[in-house]
């Protein structure tokens, strides 16, 4: 069995003017305890409101449908009743902005302690301990727990965010873009102490980023995802060297080379509207493989070789793709 299975989750958000907003349409992926998956995609693609809902994070505007089993467990299955008990103690999360992931007039190390105490894990002198010591596991000094966020800098609140999301010894570590607005060498020095802690502490990983390379880097398997669903997923050696959906390879396509032996080459037109109905496949107008039957009927997610998956038609009908 897996650690954490998500099978079709839908996510709408009602809109102010009326309607409805389709963020996420039956996403579903499995996670290995001690396995690290990216999510990846533009921005707008639904990778952040997906991990949202893993948490019970979502605002009173979504609805949510389909199922987040905790080995074996529909955390969802009660609203914030079935959550609650396994936001942070199974499941924690490093937030993009750590800045705004504190409370700037609350001590780091009150933060950090906050959930210990609100499990019963640990409180007073105990927890104060135990803030010390997950301080000092990301680099921190331990003293520098009575300091307040802004007396920190961007570096070190990505840190002190990583040391809270461990205070209560998770199972699943979610990282939401967990480099953002931090220069290379301490993105860099972010992306192995979350490797190396997830290692040291047995933790699966959900990393969620638009940069391939991370992903590459740092991932067992990745999931692609489009206008609100995964577009492909499996190993992301199979990902980077034989995709099977257009935008997947597109997205490479768009990465800078390290070498500067390939140009970059950007992706035309923009993700589709989720308040509107789609017809067809999403990727269509930007594809630059796009055939007939891309406009009528939208495609599945459908194996396409071991452990790798694509939504394309292009799998299905290789006779009809034009020359």
């Amino acid at each position: 069995m897996s650690l954490l299975e998500v099978k079709d989750l839908h996510i709408w958000f009602d809109l102010e003017r009326g309607g409805e907003l389709h963020a996420v349409q039956g996403v579903t992926f499995e996670l290995a305890a001690g396995e690290r998956f990216g999510l990846v995609g533009e921005s707008g693609c639904g990778k952040t409101t997906t991990i949202l809902a893993l948490m019970g994070l979502l605002p009173p505007s979504a609805s949510v449908s389909g199922q987040v089993l905790l080995d074996g467990v529909n955390v969802l299955a009660r609203g914030e009743r079935s959550v609650a008990p396994h936001r942070w103690r199974d499941v924690a999360m490093v937030f993009q902005g750590a800045m705004n992931a504190f409370n700037p007039v609350k001590r780091i190390g009150e933060q950090i302690a906050e959930p210990m105490e609100l499990h019963g894990i640990a409180e007073g002198r105990e927890a104060r301990r135990q803030v010390g010591e997950l301080l000092e596991r990301v680099g921190i000094p331990a003293e520098r727990a009575q300091r307040f966020p802004h007396e920190f800098s961007g570096g070190m609140r990505q840190r002190a965010a990583i040391a809270m999301a461990l205070a209560c010894k998770p199972k699943i570590l979610l990282a939401d873009e967990p480099t953002t607005a931090l220069d290379v060498m301490v993105q860099a020095q972010i992306l192995q102490l979350l490797v190396a802690l997830a290692d040291d502490f047995g933790l699966a990983l959900v990393l969620v980023t638009h940069d391939l390379p991370i992903v590459a880097q740092v991932c067992d398997r990745a999931a692609v995802m489009y206008a609100g669903e995964i577009v492909e997923s499996g190993p992301t050696d199979a990902l980077f060297h034989a995709p099977r959906h257009p935008y997947t390879r597109l997205l490479f396509a768009a990465t800078p080379d390290l070498y500067g032996t390939e140009e970059v080459a950007s992706i035309p037109g923009a993700p589709p509207r989720l308040d509107r109905t789609i017809t067809g496949c999403p990727f269509r107008p930007r594809c630059d493989r796009a055939f007939g039957r891309c406009v009528g009927e939208r495609p599945a997610l459908k194996p396409v070789a071991a452990g790798q998956a694509a939504a394309c038609h292009l799998n299905d009908v290789p006779q009809e793709v034009p020359a």
